[in-house]
């Protein structure tokens, strides 16, 4: 804790307070404990809170002086931040799904126009009057009625608004009329002439959200009934449509909340008077307070004597501060499993429950902790806690020399008694790790703790604390001055948790400085518990690696489905040359017969062929999972090793076979690019996009090696991906029938590729050289190869389709090659995989 003895006695001694052009004092102003003049929902609190000062004052009861700075009178929100985010991902949300869901948004419009249009035509007259007349009449008596109550300002914001929200709404508009993507302008519009966004609904909506009319419900309720007569007369003239409509109104809600988060909102903070005027109702006598340093979580501090002596801690829990962070938290709670998680946003009312209940429960387990005295809230926006005060000083502060090995127990033995009673800290840190007077460990700040915590929660704050502590003294240490107090099978429990996803922010950042710090740590634990077994433990539901995924799946289903939109099936199944789609199959089917082949010749060991076949079956299920390279590795090297080859020997060869498959693959493209530079041109020549392609190539290679984080990672990868893959070629190459076999399965899976792309070409009438096709292909794999999703999918599908039509080929014509190569290579040999896979692993052969 802060000691703010020194500056409180020398403030008794000289009588005087700081002056104010510190920026730190305002000696109980009565200003500070008035809200500003524009909130009219605060102007009866400040008139009582200055009725209240002056009446203490008039009974002789002493002034309570209060040390802080001066409050900002207003401030920006972090939730009118994240309002203004979450309406911007909506809006982006619904124009991306209109654009896929055109046709039911076109019955939709019908619908929505044929009921509004068999309105009798008074009640449409009427409706048409009352609109016009109330979306402008409302918002000026809301005017008027703030200007009565002294919050013009507030006015002022939402005519800010209103403006902001005209001229942005003209502007898009005319965009879109202009220049705009023609599918959207098509939905917005109908095809008529008529604003895609509504210049006036979209003013009313951002004015009404910049003054916060939600917070009135009469006129709330008064604004929603002008708003649904003004929809229904746009929609009975014909004069908007539903996208266009619920368009203009996410764009007048985000125009709203940006303009309250640039703008600012009254500071409806308490000050410190507040605080003291809440301890006066708890039952104490404030002598003195003072603002002091903010928590780990950012509330506000007090430090606070009483008149008898005593001081006090006090922390401020403000609604605004609910929302900080939340957008990180958000994150951490969607990636991590539930049990790990917090709550990204909780009620001011439940966080106070929260860090009071935990404190109780931390003093009955007999826990070193500040004792909490009471609690309050502080209006309807803040809460207090008052903790007594200990002289103490953080671990952070505490130099490494002063680390003992008894100092490091008595931490242990703090930790010991939360595990006992099942009380979870989640933030053993420097900053929560304090020592007294007499260097006893004191801990604080369990406002995220848990009550009746689960054993993955209590193993968390072991690991958290081990490496916080390897961090100061040495994993050796940490983990020797552990072991003294946790038990053995405790302190084993966490070791599948020394995981930098599961430590807290800034031991993160400390520990991705020191990459050896966990593995030592792991070591020093296995050392003391050799023969504990301990099931692995997955904290985070997903990498960013599939997040990575999902987004390119969707980008890949947006791409197929607007150029399906294009397509018309019909005609296609019935006009396509089907004989070729036999042909492609039958080149499909026997691309597993070439990997296998492949496999088998960079295996010296004898392989059977069928069911070397059916793992290269399995590897295409497993694709539905894993980047395409990636899952065909695993699923060969399990094979191999269940057929008795050394795990070492397994993975040589795979590699092997992967590494001549990607010279092969290089010369192909080479020599592939070389016919089509020949056909192109009357010299014996390569084509000029085939230079550029090498040169771009050269330089990428370049920038990459360049880069020493990049060099580094590309040669670890490699070397532990081809560790060993010489030898195993040597081995190889004293067979001419394993050398041909290899040789010919990696060139045949090359062909079949091209031949079943070629072959759908040809299915929908499409004509292309054999040699243009063959660099699509060959392009189009290595794009999939290099892609982080499952198969490649999404690259594959963009790729081949680019490159079909750079060749020439129609976007139809394309486009439909494209999905039947797909269906044939990619989805179609999903069903024969699974079958695979389970037979093989039935039989124990993978």
């Amino acid at each position: 804790m802060t000691d703010i003895r020194e500056r409180d006695e020398a403030t008794e001694a000289t009588g005087e307070e700081p002056s104010a052009a510190d920026s730190s004092v305002t000696p109980n102003d009565p200003r500070a404990a008035e809200p500003p003049a524009d909130a009219a929902e605060n102007a009866d609190a400040a008139v009582k809170a200055d009725a209240a000062v002056k009446a203490r004052t008039a009974s002789g009861e002493p002034v309570v002086p209060v040390i802080e700075p001066l409050l900002p009178q207003r401030i920006r929100r972090p939730s009118d931040a994240l309002r203004f985010l979450a309406t911007l991902l909506a809006l982006a949300a619904v124009v991306l799904i209109a654009l896929v869901a055109k046709q039911t948004l076109n019955g939709l419009e019908a619908d929505v126009s044929d009921g509004t249009s068999r309105a009798p035509v008074l009640l449409i007259g009427i409706a048409s009057f009352l609109a016009g007349t109330a979306i402008l009449t409302v918002p000026a008596a809301f005017a008027v009625e703030r200007v009565f109550h002294r919050d013009g300002l507030r006015v002022a914001e939402g005519l800010i608004a209103a403006i902001v929200g005209m001229l942005v709404s003209f502007a898009l508009g005319e965009w879109i009329t202009a220049a705009g993507p023609v599918d959207l302008r098509l939905l917005l519009t109908g095809g008529r002439q008529v604003e895609p966004l509504n210049t006036l609904l979209t003013s009313v909506v951002a004015y009404l959200t910049a003054v916060r009319i939600s917070r009135r419900p009469t006129w709330r309720m008064v604004m929603w009934m002008a708003i649904a007569l003004d929809v229904f007369a746009l929609f009975t003239s014909a004069d908007a449509t539903a996208l266009g409509v619920f368009v203009t109104y996410l764009v007048g809600l985000a125009i709203g909340y940006g303009t309250l988060y640039v703008v600012g909102s009254p500071n409806t903070r308490p000050p410190g008077s507040a605080v003291v005027a809440a301890l006066r109702r708890l039952g104490y006598t404030p002598a003195r307070a003072r603002r002091i340093s903010d928590d780990a979580q950012g509330s506000r501090r007090y430090g606070v004597t009483m008149a008898d002596g005593r001081r006090f801690d006090v922390t401020v829990l403000d609604r605004d501060q609910q929302v900080a962070g939340v957008l990180y938290r958000l994150w951490r709670g969607i990636r991590l499993i539930s049990e790990t998680r917090r709550r990204a946003i909780r009620s001011l009312r439940a966080e106070l429950e929260r860090e009071a209940l935990m404190a109780y429960a931390a003093q009955a387990a007999g826990v070193c902790t500040p004792r909490l005295v009471g609690t309050s809230e502080i209006g309807t926006d803040a809460a207090l806690l008052a903790y007594e005060h200990l002289e103490t000083r953080p671990l952070a502060e505490v130099p490494d020399e002063e680390l003992d090995d008894e100092l490091l127990v008595k931490i242990w033995r703090q930790v010991e008694l939360l595990q006992a009673q099942r009380l979870a800290h989640r933030r053993l840190t420097g900053d929560s790790v304090h020592l007294d007077e007499n260097g006893e460990v004191v801990l604080t700040d369990a406002r995220s703790g848990e009550i009746a915590a689960g054993e993955l929660l209590l193993r968390l704050d072991v690991a958290q604390l081990l490496t916080y502590l390897a961090l100061r003294v040495g994993p050796e240490r940490s983990v020797m001055c552990a072991a003294r107090v946790i038990p053995k099978p405790a302190l084993a429990g966490a070791l599948p948790l020394l995981q930098r996803i599961a430590l807290t922010r800034g031991t993160r950042a400390q520990v991705s400085r020191e990459k050896s710090l966990l593995p030592e740590l792991r070591e020093h634990i296995l050392a003391l518990t050799p023969q504990v077994q301990v099931e692995e433990v997955r904290l985070e539901r997903f990498q960013p690696r599939t997040l990575v995924t999902i987004i390119a799946s969707a980008l890949a289903a947006y791409f197929l489905l607007s150029q399906l939109s294009r397509v018309n099936l019909t005609e296609v199944v019935t006009t396509a040359e089907w004989g070729w789609g036999g042909v492609a199959l039958a080149a499909a089917l026997m691309s597993y017969v070439a990997a296998a082949l492949m496999l088998r010749g960079f295996v010296p060991e004898k392989l059977p062929l069928g069911p070397t076949v059916l793992a290269q079956f399995a590897a295409s299920f497993v694709k539905l999972v894993a980047p395409a390279a990636v899952g065909a590795v695993a699923i060969n090297s399990r094979f191999l090793q269940k057929r008795g080859i050394a795990p070492g020997l397994a993975v040589a060869s795979v590699g092997a076979s992967q590494l001549v498959g990607l010279g092969c693959h290089i010369l192909l493209l080479l020599l592939f690019g070389y016919l089509t530079g020949i056909k192109a041109a009357p010299s014996v020549s390569p084509s000029r996009g085939l230079v550029i392609a090498l040169l771009s190539g050269a330089v990428l290679v370049l920038v990459v090696l360049a880069v020493p984080p990049l060099r580094r990672m590309i040669t670890r990868r490699v070397r532990s991906l081809f560790s060993g893959v010489m030898p195993r070629l040597l081995d190889v190459l004293q067979s001419p029938r394993k050398i041909a076999e290899g040789l010919s399965g990696t060139l045949l899976l090359t062909l079949t590729f091209i031949v079943c792309l070629a072959a759908c070409v040809r299915a929908f009438g499409g004509e292309l050289s054999f040699a243009a096709v063959a660099i699509v292909v060959l392009a189009g794999t290595a794009i999939g190869s290099a892609a982080p999703t499952p198969g490649g999918l999404g690259a594959v599908e963009g790729a081949l389709y680019v490159g079909l039509t750079l060749s020439g080929l129609p976007n139809t014509v394309a486009t439909s090659a494209v999905l039947l190569y797909r269906l044939l290579t990619f989805w179609l040999p999903v069903l024969p995989g699974w079958a695979s896979f389970t037979w093989l692993q039935r039989h124990d052969a993978l």
